[in-house]
């Protein structure tokens, strides 16, 4: 799939320079098969082009596979998420060392390291990156929360706040800094339950002591803004 803006960008550049790389090809039994080159090949097609610049190259299936990855890891408009999978696939079936994999799309292998952890994200986090809700600068901040339930609390204030990444950031460490509290004591699995339940309708972290007859009910805001959402919710709740 293609992104359909950066794919009239690219006609309107073609209509107006041409085709600048060439498309790879390999000599089949009836014509030639488009090896890498797809986004191109559309757009010069819409671009109204009947001829273009293309390379012959002398490929088996096995080095097809692994061509047409790497030339999908070189579109521009390829989220982190389908970034990542295209990463894995080239280690995977292919047995390629994240080393290999960065001599081959031509970034350093930090780079790959890096988006290759975004795989371990809970598969709801890895839907907003994907759609683009929140950044790849957003869920790299979130590997380094410990639990899926901190990470996926953080992420929908993420997107219900517009928290830039340098927020988050800083959310992140306040997270980390905090003393943990209540480990030798079990948490009674309904009181947890209603912690969860809390945090989700609220969007922010929620934390309950309980006793065998009283207990208190801490919910922790962020900003004025913040604390006012937090009032109007309430605030409806109770009416």
């Amino acid at each position: 799939n293609f992104d359909e803006t950066k794919l009239q960008e690219l006609v309107a550049s073609i209509k107006d320079k041409g085709i600048v790389q060439p498309i790879l090809v390999r000599k089949g039994a009836d014509g030639y098969e488009l090896i890498a080159g797809e986004r191109r090949f559309r757009a010069a097609k819409e671009a109204g082009l009947d001829k273009m610049p293309a390379l012959i190259r002398m490929v088996d299936d096995t080095n097809l596979l692994e061509i047409s990855l790497i030339e999908n890891l070189q579109r521009e408009d390829l989220n982190p998420i389908e970034e990542g999978k295209a990463y894995r696939r080239l280690m995977d079936e292919f047995g390629l060392t994240q080393e290999k994999v960065a001599e081959a799309v031509g970034k350093n292998r930090a780079t790959v390291a890096n988006i290759l952890r975004l795989l371990s994200l809970p598969a709801l986090i890895q839907g907003y990156v994907s759609r683009g809700n929140i950044s790849g600068g957003h869920a790299r901040a979130l590997l380094s929360l410990k639990t899926e339930k901190t990470q996926l609390v953080l992420c929908n204030q993420i997107v219900k706040k517009g928290l830039s990444v340098r927020e988050t950031e800083r959310l992140v460490s306040e997270i980390l800094v905090r003393p943990i509290k209540r480990k030798s004591k079990a948490i009674d699995p309904e009181i947890a339950a209603i912690e969860e339940e809390l945090q989700r309708l609220l969007g922010t972290k929620v934390r309950i002591t309980h006793g065998k007859k009283k207990g208190k009910v801490a919910i922790e805001y962020y900003s004025n803004t913040d604390l006012e959402r937090l009032t109007n919710i309430l605030r409806s709740g109770a009416k």
